[in-house]
């Protein structure tokens, strides 16, 4: 995987493509409008400038130094409003909104404008994975990269086995999170995954004992930071 594309300049989108560019690839960085296109640009380039600017500080860098490596960073994102921009790419991973008919469009697309060979991926959180590659055109070469937020200082990656996906889309898919400089934990394609499957019902179990008055929200917290060695509480 050499080049890669990036469908949603959002909150995660931005993120991502950010993250990819910075560890040496291409980054093809594709939104619905030139006005989302600059806005995904404009978080990535400041978000860039922030951690330069802090490595200056820290004297891990010299000034110039730290210049360069922004700029070669955004030299290496070729921004587009056209989805044609994502024809060669290697993998493409789309980071829209959750709604699974919009999901499910954007697919049928990316099935039929992309080069035969091109794994596609969904930073989808909550939506199934299968139901998406049942419309790509190529399911056994699309799988879930679930990212967290912010995708600069996270460092999980859930990747997402789809019941289609094959070992050879898995294991790059695999590969290309390591290469990111991520950790990566391999699930199947089960609502919630493995991280908000677990995490949600804590939360919610937290909440309606905070409303039956079992405990206060000061206790509850300091329960499981305490009890479980949790780093903050449910609460909190």
């Amino acid at each position: 995987i050499k080049r890669v594309g990036v469908v949603g300049l959002g909150l995660m989108g931005h993120g991502i493509a950010q993250v990819t560019a910075d560890k040496g690839f291409q980054v093809v960085a594709v939104d619905a409008s030139q006005e989302a296109v600059d806005r995904g640009m404009n978080m990535i380039s400041s978000s860039l400038e922030t951690n330069a600017a802090r490595a200056v500080k820290k004297g891990s860098v010299s000034e110039a130094d730290a210049k360069v490596g922004v700029d070669s960073t955004l030299s290496r994102i070729e921004a587009a409003t056209d989805r044609g921009a994502l024809a060669d790419c290697d993998l493409v991973i789309e980071a829209i909104i959750e709604n699974i008919d919009l999901k499910k469009d954007l697919y049928s697309d990316l099935g039929r404008l992309c080069k035969p060979e091109t794994i596609l991926a969904t930073n989808t959180s909550s939506l199934s994975v299968d139901a998406m590659s049942e419309v790509c055109g190529r399911p056994d070469k699309l799988c879930g990269l679930h990212y967290f937020n912010p995708v600069q200082i996270m460092q999980l990656v859930e990747v997402v086995r789809a019941e289609s996906t094959s070992d050879a889309t898995f294991d790059a898919a695999m590969a290309f999170a390591a290469a990111q400089g991520k950790s990566a934990v391999a699930c199947t394609d089960t609502p919630g995954f493995i991280v908000n499957r677990l995490l949600v019902p804590y939360m919610t179990q937290a909440m309606a004992m905070l409303e039956r008055g079992v405990a206060s929200k000061a206790d509850i917290d300091k329960g499981m930071q305490l009890g479980a060695g949790h780093p903050m509480g449910p609460l909190t």
